[in-house]
Protein backbone atom coordinates (compact mmCIF):
# COMPACT_ATOMS: atom_id res chain seq x y z
CA UNK A 1 0.00 0.00 0.00
CA UNK A 2 1.97 3.15 -1.23
CA UNK A 3 1.88 5.95 1.75
CA UNK A 4 -0.86 8.30 0.12
CA UNK A 5 -3.56 5.50 0.42
CA UNK A 6 -1.76 5.14 4.05
CA UNK A 7 -2.54 8.87 4.44
CA UNK A 8 -6.12 9.06 3.23
CA UNK A 9 -6.95 6.14 5.70
CA UNK A 10 -5.41 8.21 8.26
CA UNK A 11 -6.95 11.34 7.82
CA UNK A 12 -10.28 9.47 7.33
CA UNK A 13 -9.64 8.57 10.75
CA UNK A 14 -8.90 11.41 12.25
CA UNK A 15 -11.80 12.75 10.88
CA UNK A 16 -14.05 9.90 12.23
CA UNK A 17 -12.11 10.36 15.73
CA UNK A 18 -13.24 14.18 15.96
CA UNK A 19 -16.50 13.73 14.73
CA UNK A 20 -16.74 11.23 18.01
CA UNK A 21 -15.03 13.83 20.30
CA UNK A 22 -17.39 16.64 19.05
CA UNK A 23 -20.24 14.55 19.97
CA UNK A 24 -19.12 13.60 23.79
CA UNK A 25 -18.35 17.38 23.92
CA UNK A 26 -21.96 18.16 23.03
CA UNK A 27 -23.16 15.38 25.18
CA UNK A 28 -21.40 16.26 28.47
CA UNK A 29 -21.71 20.05 28.17
CA UNK A 30 -25.47 18.98 29.07
CA UNK A 31 -26.57 19.32 32.43
CA UNK A 32 -28.15 16.01 34.11
CA UNK A 33 -31.80 16.82 33.38
CA UNK A 34 -34.01 15.19 30.39
CA UNK A 35 -32.25 17.01 27.90
CA UNK A 36 -29.83 14.48 27.82
CA UNK A 37 -32.50 11.81 27.58
CA UNK A 38 -32.83 11.50 23.83
CA UNK A 39 -29.12 11.45 23.76
CA UNK A 40 -29.02 8.52 26.20
CA UNK A 41 -31.54 6.37 24.37
CA UNK A 42 -30.57 7.24 20.43
CA UNK A 43 -29.73 3.52 19.23
CA UNK A 44 -25.83 3.35 17.83
CA UNK A 45 -27.64 3.23 13.87
CA UNK A 46 -28.42 6.86 14.21
CA UNK A 47 -25.09 7.50 15.07
CA UNK A 48 -23.93 10.22 12.30
CA UNK A 49 -20.55 9.48 11.09
CA UNK A 50 -18.59 12.06 8.43
CA UNK A 51 -15.87 10.97 6.80
CA UNK A 52 -13.21 11.47 3.26
CA UNK A 53 -12.23 9.57 0.17
CA UNK A 54 -9.99 10.77 -2.51
CA UNK A 55 -10.43 9.56 -5.96
CA UNK A 56 -8.09 9.69 -9.31
CA UNK A 57 -9.54 11.48 -12.40
CA UNK A 58 -8.07 11.14 -15.66
CA UNK A 59 -8.08 13.99 -17.99
CA UNK A 60 -6.98 14.49 -21.63
CA UNK A 61 -6.87 16.76 -24.02
CA UNK A 62 -10.51 17.36 -26.56
CA UNK A 63 -9.69 18.47 -30.03
CA UNK A 64 -12.37 20.37 -31.61
CA UNK A 65 -12.76 19.69 -34.26
CA UNK A 66 -16.62 20.64 -35.00
CA UNK A 67 -17.35 24.04 -35.09
CA UNK A 68 -17.81 26.81 -32.53
CA UNK A 69 -20.91 28.83 -32.21
CA UNK A 70 -19.08 32.35 -33.04
CA UNK A 71 -21.58 34.27 -31.29
CA UNK A 72 -19.58 37.27 -29.26
CA UNK A 73 -19.43 40.77 -28.67
CA UNK A 74 -16.20 41.09 -30.18
CA UNK A 75 -14.57 40.58 -33.49
CA UNK A 76 -10.37 39.48 -34.40
CA UNK A 77 -8.33 40.88 -36.79
CA UNK A 78 -4.52 39.32 -37.08
CA UNK A 79 -2.44 36.43 -37.56
CA UNK A 80 -0.37 34.57 -34.75
CA UNK A 81 2.09 32.30 -33.77
CA UNK A 82 2.60 30.71 -30.40
CA UNK A 83 6.28 30.82 -29.64
CA UNK A 84 5.81 27.71 -27.02
CA UNK A 85 3.58 25.14 -29.33
CA UNK A 86 4.45 26.71 -32.75
CA UNK A 87 0.87 27.06 -33.56
CA UNK A 88 -0.55 29.71 -35.84
CA UNK A 89 -4.34 31.22 -35.43
CA UNK A 90 -5.17 33.84 -38.15
CA UNK A 91 -8.56 35.97 -37.80
CA UNK A 92 -10.64 37.99 -39.94
CA UNK A 93 -14.27 38.81 -39.39
CA UNK A 94 -17.73 39.75 -41.08
CA UNK A 95 -19.47 42.68 -39.01
CA UNK A 96 -23.08 43.98 -40.04
CA UNK A 97 -24.11 47.71 -39.14
CA UNK A 98 -27.28 49.09 -36.84
CA UNK A 99 -29.42 51.83 -37.38
CA UNK A 100 -31.31 52.91 -34.55
CA UNK A 101 -34.84 51.77 -35.06
CA UNK A 102 -37.66 54.44 -36.51
CA UNK A 103 -34.78 56.83 -36.52
CA UNK A 104 -35.63 59.45 -38.58
CA UNK A 105 -32.71 61.88 -38.17
CA UNK A 106 -29.91 59.62 -39.45
CA UNK A 107 -28.87 63.28 -41.14
CA UNK A 108 -29.39 66.62 -40.26
CA UNK A 109 -31.66 68.66 -43.39
CA UNK A 110 -29.19 70.97 -43.73
CA UNK A 111 -26.30 69.51 -45.11
CA UNK A 112 -24.01 71.78 -46.88
CA UNK A 113 -24.26 71.20 -51.12
CA UNK A 114 -26.00 68.02 -49.92
CA UNK A 115 -22.23 66.87 -50.11
CA UNK A 116 -21.01 63.54 -47.99
CA UNK A 117 -17.26 64.93 -47.45
CA UNK A 118 -15.54 61.40 -46.75
CA UNK A 119 -16.92 57.72 -45.12
CA UNK A 120 -14.62 55.59 -43.44
CA UNK A 121 -15.03 52.60 -41.13
CA UNK A 122 -12.80 52.53 -37.87
CA UNK A 123 -12.56 49.20 -35.94
CA UNK A 124 -11.95 50.01 -32.08
CA UNK A 125 -9.54 47.86 -30.07
CA UNK A 126 -10.01 46.59 -26.67
CA UNK A 127 -7.06 45.02 -26.59
CA UNK A 128 -4.27 43.03 -28.46
CA UNK A 129 -1.71 40.14 -28.26
CA UNK A 130 1.82 40.29 -29.77
CA UNK A 131 3.91 43.08 -31.11
CA UNK A 132 2.16 46.36 -31.84
CA UNK A 133 4.84 47.19 -34.70
CA UNK A 134 4.00 43.90 -36.34
CA UNK A 135 2.55 45.35 -40.08
CA UNK A 136 -0.64 43.87 -41.69
CA UNK A 137 -2.75 44.42 -44.87
CA UNK A 138 -6.41 44.32 -44.16
CA UNK A 139 -9.27 44.51 -47.49
CA UNK A 140 -12.76 45.77 -46.89
CA UNK A 141 -15.74 43.99 -48.94
CA UNK A 142 -19.28 44.67 -49.39
CA UNK A 143 -21.46 41.56 -48.55
CA UNK A 144 -23.48 40.37 -51.76
CA UNK A 145 -25.45 37.85 -49.70
CA UNK A 146 -27.80 38.22 -46.59
CA UNK A 147 -26.57 37.22 -43.28
CA UNK A 148 -29.77 36.25 -40.97
CA UNK A 149 -29.43 38.45 -37.58
CA UNK A 150 -31.37 35.42 -36.25
CA UNK A 151 -29.16 32.82 -36.95
CA UNK A 152 -26.64 30.78 -35.73
CA UNK A 153 -23.25 30.96 -37.55
CA UNK A 154 -19.63 29.67 -36.11
CA UNK A 155 -15.83 29.72 -36.46
CA UNK A 156 -16.16 28.09 -39.68
CA UNK A 157 -17.90 30.56 -41.71
CA UNK A 158 -16.92 30.47 -45.16
CA UNK A 159 -16.45 34.23 -46.46
CA UNK A 160 -16.41 33.58 -50.25
CA UNK A 161 -20.24 32.96 -49.58
CA UNK A 162 -21.36 36.26 -48.83
CA UNK A 163 -19.18 38.21 -50.81
CA UNK A 164 -17.26 38.29 -54.59
CA UNK A 165 -13.86 37.21 -53.92
CA UNK A 166 -13.54 38.06 -58.17
CA UNK A 167 -14.38 41.49 -57.38
CA UNK A 168 -12.59 44.22 -56.42
CA UNK A 169 -12.09 45.46 -52.55
CA UNK A 170 -14.09 48.66 -51.70
CA UNK A 171 -10.59 50.05 -49.95
CA UNK A 172 -7.66 48.09 -48.17
CA UNK A 173 -5.16 49.47 -45.50
CA UNK A 174 -1.79 48.68 -44.67
CA UNK A 175 -1.77 49.48 -40.70
CA UNK A 176 0.41 48.25 -37.41
CA UNK A 177 -1.57 48.15 -34.71
CA UNK A 178 0.08 51.03 -32.70
CA UNK A 179 -0.49 53.50 -35.74
CA UNK A 180 2.50 55.08 -36.23
CA UNK A 181 0.67 57.31 -38.64
CA UNK A 182 -1.26 59.20 -35.60
CA UNK A 183 0.87 62.12 -34.33
CA UNK A 184 2.33 60.94 -30.87
CA UNK A 185 0.64 63.83 -28.86
CA UNK A 186 -2.80 62.68 -30.52
CA UNK A 187 -1.77 58.98 -29.96
CA UNK A 188 -0.78 59.60 -26.13
CA UNK A 189 -3.55 62.10 -25.36
CA UNK A 190 -6.18 60.79 -22.47
CA UNK A 191 -8.96 60.64 -24.78
CA UNK A 192 -7.47 58.92 -27.73
CA UNK A 193 -8.93 55.21 -28.13
CA UNK A 194 -6.56 52.23 -29.94
CA UNK A 195 -8.48 52.04 -33.77
CA UNK A 196 -7.66 51.11 -37.22
CA UNK A 197 -9.28 53.45 -39.90
CA UNK A 198 -9.83 52.55 -43.14
CA UNK A 199 -10.79 54.90 -45.84
CA UNK A 200 -13.63 54.10 -48.37
CA UNK A 201 -15.00 55.74 -51.07
CA UNK A 202 -16.64 59.00 -50.90
CA UNK A 203 -18.87 57.94 -53.50
CA UNK A 204 -20.15 55.19 -51.12
CA UNK A 205 -21.21 57.92 -48.20
CA UNK A 206 -22.83 59.75 -51.10
CA UNK A 207 -24.83 56.98 -52.07
CA UNK A 208 -26.03 56.24 -48.83
CA UNK A 209 -26.88 59.52 -48.42
CA UNK A 210 -29.15 60.00 -51.47
CA UNK A 211 -31.32 56.88 -50.66
CA UNK A 212 -31.81 58.40 -47.33
CA UNK A 213 -32.87 61.87 -49.03
CA UNK A 214 -35.23 59.90 -51.49
CA UNK A 215 -36.88 57.63 -49.22
CA UNK A 216 -36.11 57.97 -45.35
CA UNK A 217 -38.19 54.47 -44.44
CA UNK A 218 -35.19 52.66 -45.95
CA UNK A 219 -33.23 53.32 -42.49
CA UNK A 220 -36.60 53.30 -40.12
CA UNK A 221 -35.43 50.14 -38.50
CA UNK A 222 -32.56 47.93 -38.72
CA UNK A 223 -34.25 45.10 -40.94
CA UNK A 224 -35.45 47.75 -43.90
CA UNK A 225 -31.72 48.77 -43.59
CA UNK A 226 -30.20 45.27 -44.14
CA UNK A 227 -32.39 44.74 -47.20
CA UNK A 228 -32.01 47.86 -48.78
CA UNK A 229 -29.68 46.98 -51.34
CA UNK A 230 -27.22 49.99 -50.58
CA UNK A 231 -23.51 50.11 -50.00
CA UNK A 232 -22.84 48.31 -46.76
CA UNK A 233 -26.04 47.63 -46.15
CA UNK A 234 -25.83 43.38 -46.00
CA UNK A 235 -22.58 43.84 -43.97
CA UNK A 236 -18.84 44.07 -44.73
CA UNK A 237 -16.15 41.55 -44.67
CA UNK A 238 -12.29 42.47 -43.63
CA UNK A 239 -10.29 40.19 -45.18
CA UNK A 240 -6.52 39.35 -43.61
CA UNK A 241 -4.33 39.85 -46.93
CA UNK A 242 -1.03 39.90 -45.24
CA UNK A 243 0.54 39.83 -41.92
CA UNK A 244 2.34 38.19 -38.63
CA UNK A 245 2.92 38.38 -35.24
CA UNK A 246 -0.34 40.17 -33.74
CA UNK A 247 -4.31 40.03 -33.22
CA UNK A 248 -6.79 42.45 -32.30
CA UNK A 249 -9.43 42.15 -30.34
CA UNK A 250 -12.22 44.51 -31.70
CA UNK A 251 -14.94 45.03 -29.42
CA UNK A 252 -16.95 47.71 -31.63
CA UNK A 253 -16.74 48.76 -35.42
CA UNK A 254 -18.18 51.98 -37.15
CA UNK A 255 -19.70 53.27 -40.22
CA UNK A 256 -18.83 56.98 -40.17
CA UNK A 257 -20.36 59.23 -42.90
CA UNK A 258 -19.19 62.86 -43.04
CA UNK A 259 -20.19 66.17 -44.07
CA UNK A 260 -20.54 69.90 -43.30
CA UNK A 261 -24.33 71.24 -42.30
CA UNK A 262 -25.78 74.77 -40.78
CA UNK A 263 -26.02 74.18 -36.87
CA UNK A 264 -29.17 75.93 -35.99
CA UNK A 265 -27.90 75.99 -32.23
CA UNK A 266 -25.07 76.92 -32.53
CA UNK A 267 -25.49 79.66 -35.83
CA UNK A 268 -22.97 78.34 -37.88
CA UNK A 269 -21.50 75.82 -40.42
CA UNK A 270 -19.82 73.17 -38.75
CA UNK A 271 -18.73 69.42 -39.49
CA UNK A 272 -20.50 66.29 -38.40
CA UNK A 273 -21.21 62.83 -38.88
CA UNK A 274 -23.61 59.92 -39.10
CA UNK A 275 -22.59 56.58 -37.30
CA UNK A 276 -23.40 53.21 -38.04
CA UNK A 277 -22.44 50.72 -35.41
CA UNK A 278 -21.54 47.34 -34.94
CA UNK A 279 -24.13 45.72 -32.14
CA UNK A 280 -25.21 42.14 -30.93
CA UNK A 281 -28.85 42.75 -32.84
CA UNK A 282 -26.46 42.18 -35.57
CA UNK A 283 -24.49 39.66 -37.12
CA UNK A 284 -20.82 40.39 -35.77
CA UNK A 285 -18.43 36.17 -36.55
CA UNK A 286 -14.95 35.67 -36.52
CA UNK A 287 -13.77 33.85 -38.96
CA UNK A 288 -10.87 31.44 -37.56
CA UNK A 289 -8.29 29.65 -39.45
CA UNK A 290 -5.61 27.14 -36.65
CA UNK A 291 -3.17 25.29 -37.69
CA UNK A 292 -2.82 21.35 -37.01
CA UNK A 293 -3.43 21.07 -33.31
CA UNK A 294 -3.19 16.77 -33.13
CA UNK A 295 0.23 16.73 -32.13
CA UNK A 296 -0.50 18.81 -28.91
CA UNK A 297 -3.83 17.08 -28.12
CA UNK A 298 -2.14 14.08 -27.90
CA UNK A 299 0.79 14.97 -25.92
CA UNK A 300 0.82 12.64 -22.88
CA UNK A 301 2.42 14.98 -19.99
CA UNK A 302 -0.63 17.31 -20.25
CA UNK A 303 -4.30 18.49 -21.27
CA UNK A 304 -4.63 21.66 -23.41
CA UNK A 305 -7.27 24.28 -22.97
CA UNK A 306 -6.52 26.38 -25.54
CA UNK A 307 -8.43 29.03 -27.23
CA UNK A 308 -9.98 30.40 -29.75
CA UNK A 309 -11.24 27.26 -30.63
CA UNK A 310 -8.63 25.02 -30.27
CA UNK A 311 -8.41 22.75 -27.67
CA UNK A 312 -10.43 21.61 -24.23
CA UNK A 313 -9.92 19.19 -21.23
CA UNK A 314 -12.13 15.69 -21.16
CA UNK A 315 -12.42 14.96 -17.78
CA UNK A 316 -13.76 11.64 -16.54
CA UNK A 317 -15.58 11.31 -13.68
CA UNK A 318 -14.72 8.63 -11.25
CA UNK A 319 -18.64 7.78 -10.41
CA UNK A 320 -18.12 3.93 -10.84
CA UNK A 321 -15.92 4.28 -7.74
CA UNK A 322 -18.10 6.75 -5.59
CA UNK A 323 -19.81 5.25 -2.54
CA UNK A 324 -23.77 5.14 -3.67
CA UNK A 325 -25.24 4.10 0.03
CA UNK A 326 -24.00 7.58 1.64
CA UNK A 327 -24.94 11.20 0.81
CA UNK A 328 -22.54 13.20 -0.74
CA UNK A 329 -21.78 16.30 1.39
CA UNK A 330 -19.29 18.13 -1.01
CA UNK A 331 -17.24 17.01 -3.50
CA UNK A 332 -14.08 19.75 -5.42
CA UNK A 333 -11.79 19.19 -7.88
CA UNK A 334 -8.60 21.30 -8.47
CA UNK A 335 -6.97 21.36 -12.09
CA UNK A 336 -3.06 22.78 -11.78
CA UNK A 337 -1.49 25.02 -14.37
CA UNK A 338 2.01 24.58 -15.37
CA UNK A 339 4.15 27.22 -15.90
CA UNK A 340 5.19 28.53 -19.34
CA UNK A 341 7.89 27.29 -21.09
CA UNK A 342 9.19 30.34 -22.83
CA UNK A 343 9.68 33.51 -21.85
CA UNK A 344 9.47 35.51 -25.11
CA UNK A 345 8.10 38.89 -24.46
CA UNK A 346 4.81 38.34 -26.89
CA UNK A 347 3.01 35.18 -25.57
CA UNK A 348 -0.44 33.58 -25.21
CA UNK A 349 -2.64 34.77 -22.01
CA UNK A 350 -4.31 32.46 -19.21
CA UNK A 351 -7.79 31.87 -19.47
CA UNK A 352 -9.30 33.88 -16.64
CA UNK A 353 -12.63 31.93 -16.49
CA UNK A 354 -13.53 28.36 -17.33
CA UNK A 355 -16.63 26.40 -18.09
CA UNK A 356 -17.15 22.76 -16.72
CA UNK A 357 -20.55 21.65 -18.17
CA UNK A 358 -21.27 17.71 -19.02
CA UNK A 359 -19.90 16.42 -22.58
CA UNK A 360 -23.45 15.80 -23.53
CA UNK A 361 -24.42 19.02 -22.68
CA UNK A 362 -22.11 20.87 -24.40
CA UNK A 363 -22.98 18.77 -27.77
CA UNK A 364 -26.65 18.83 -27.65
CA UNK A 365 -26.35 22.79 -27.63
CA UNK A 366 -25.18 24.37 -24.20
CA UNK A 367 -24.75 27.64 -26.19
CA UNK A 368 -26.65 27.26 -29.00
CA UNK A 369 -29.60 27.52 -26.07
CA UNK A 370 -28.39 30.34 -24.87
CA UNK A 371 -27.64 28.82 -21.56
CA UNK A 372 -25.41 29.62 -18.20
CA UNK A 373 -23.81 27.82 -15.53
CA UNK A 374 -26.35 26.47 -13.45
CA UNK A 375 -24.31 25.20 -10.41
CA UNK A 376 -25.99 21.86 -10.71
CA UNK A 377 -24.53 20.12 -13.88
CA UNK A 378 -22.47 23.28 -14.68
CA UNK A 379 -20.24 25.56 -13.17
CA UNK A 380 -17.74 28.55 -13.75
CA UNK A 381 -14.27 28.82 -12.07
CA UNK A 382 -11.79 31.60 -12.27
CA UNK A 383 -7.90 31.14 -12.28
CA UNK A 384 -6.36 31.46 -9.12
CA UNK A 385 -2.48 33.31 -9.74
CA UNK A 386 -1.20 32.53 -6.36
CA UNK A 387 -2.34 28.59 -6.77
CA UNK A 388 -1.89 28.63 -10.44
CA UNK A 389 -4.84 26.60 -10.31
CA UNK A 390 -8.41 26.34 -11.25
CA UNK A 391 -10.76 24.98 -7.91
CA UNK A 392 -14.37 24.22 -8.44
CA UNK A 393 -14.56 23.77 -5.24
CA UNK A 394 -18.11 22.14 -4.72
CA UNK A 395 -19.53 19.82 -7.65
CA UNK A 396 -21.44 17.64 -5.18
CA UNK A 397 -25.03 18.09 -7.26
CA UNK A 398 -23.27 17.04 -10.63
CA UNK A 399 -21.94 13.84 -8.81
CA UNK A 400 -25.09 13.07 -7.12
CA UNK A 401 -27.09 13.25 -10.86
CA UNK A 402 -24.53 10.82 -12.18
CA UNK A 403 -24.96 8.24 -9.51
CA UNK A 404 -28.83 8.67 -9.62
CA UNK A 405 -28.72 8.52 -13.60
CA UNK A 406 -26.81 5.14 -13.25
CA UNK A 407 -28.85 4.05 -10.62
CA UNK A 408 -31.74 4.35 -12.57
CA UNK A 409 -30.25 2.66 -16.04
CA UNK A 410 -30.77 6.66 -17.35
CA UNK A 411 -26.74 7.25 -18.05
CA UNK A 412 -25.57 7.65 -21.66
CA UNK A 413 -22.41 6.78 -23.08
CA UNK A 414 -20.86 9.92 -21.66
CA UNK A 415 -22.65 10.62 -18.53
CA UNK A 416 -19.55 10.73 -16.58
CA UNK A 417 -17.86 13.24 -18.97
CA UNK A 418 -17.40 16.83 -18.33
CA UNK A 419 -15.31 19.35 -20.37
CA UNK A 420 -13.41 22.56 -19.57
CA UNK A 421 -14.29 25.24 -21.81
CA UNK A 422 -12.58 28.80 -21.59
CA UNK A 423 -15.51 31.29 -21.27
CA UNK A 424 -16.57 34.62 -21.36
CA UNK A 425 -19.09 35.87 -18.45
CA UNK A 426 -21.58 38.69 -18.23
CA UNK A 427 -23.19 39.45 -15.04
CA UNK A 428 -26.29 42.12 -14.43
CA UNK A 429 -25.85 44.93 -11.87
CA UNK A 430 -26.61 42.51 -8.94
CA UNK A 431 -23.91 40.20 -10.32
CA UNK A 432 -26.20 37.34 -11.11
CA UNK A 433 -24.83 35.36 -14.25
CA UNK A 434 -26.78 36.16 -17.19
CA UNK A 435 -25.02 35.24 -20.83
CA UNK A 436 -22.02 32.82 -21.14
CA UNK A 437 -20.01 33.13 -24.80
CA UNK A 438 -17.08 31.31 -25.70
CA UNK A 439 -14.05 33.01 -25.14
CA UNK A 440 -11.78 34.08 -28.09
CA UNK A 441 -8.66 35.40 -26.69
CA UNK A 442 -5.47 34.16 -27.69
CA UNK A 443 -5.23 31.76 -24.40
CA UNK A 444 -3.43 28.81 -23.07
CA UNK A 445 -3.18 26.66 -20.17
CA UNK A 446 -1.26 23.51 -20.45
CA UNK A 447 -2.83 21.67 -17.01
CA UNK A 448 -1.29 18.70 -15.01
CA UNK A 449 -3.13 15.12 -15.85
CA UNK A 450 -5.20 13.02 -13.60
CA UNK A 451 -6.17 15.00 -10.78
CA UNK A 452 -7.62 14.32 -7.77
CA UNK A 453 -11.51 14.56 -7.12
CA UNK A 454 -11.90 14.87 -2.87
CA UNK A 455 -15.45 14.30 -1.67
CA UNK A 456 -16.76 14.45 2.13
CA UNK A 457 -19.33 11.90 2.78
CA UNK A 458 -22.07 11.65 5.46
CA UNK A 459 -23.62 8.32 6.95
CA UNK A 460 -25.73 7.17 10.15
CA UNK A 461 -24.79 4.03 11.56
CA UNK A 462 -21.53 2.32 11.98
Amino acid sequence: MNSFCVDMKRTSRIIEFLTVIFSAILVFACTDNTKTLGVDMMPASDTLKVFYNSYSVPTESYRVTDPILARTSKSYLGRFTDPETKSTVSADFIAQYHVTESQGNLFPSSIKDEYVTSIDVRLYIENFIGDSLATFKVSVYDLTNDLDPDAVYYTNIDPTQYYDPTAAPLASKWFTLSDRIIDSSERNSSDYVRHIRIQLPRTVGQQIYDAYKADKTQFSSTYRWLHSGLPCSKGLYFKLEYGEGAVAYIYITQIRINYTYYDESLGRETTGVTLMSSTEEVVEVTNFDTSDLSGLASDPNCSYVKSPAGIFTLVTLPIDQLSANDTINSASITFTRFNDATHEAFKLGIPSTLLMVRYDEFKNGFFEKYSVANDNTSFITTFSASGNTYTYSNIARLISTCLREKKEGKASENYNKVLLIPVEATYDTSKKLVKLNHDFSFNQARLVRNTGLNVIYSRFGD
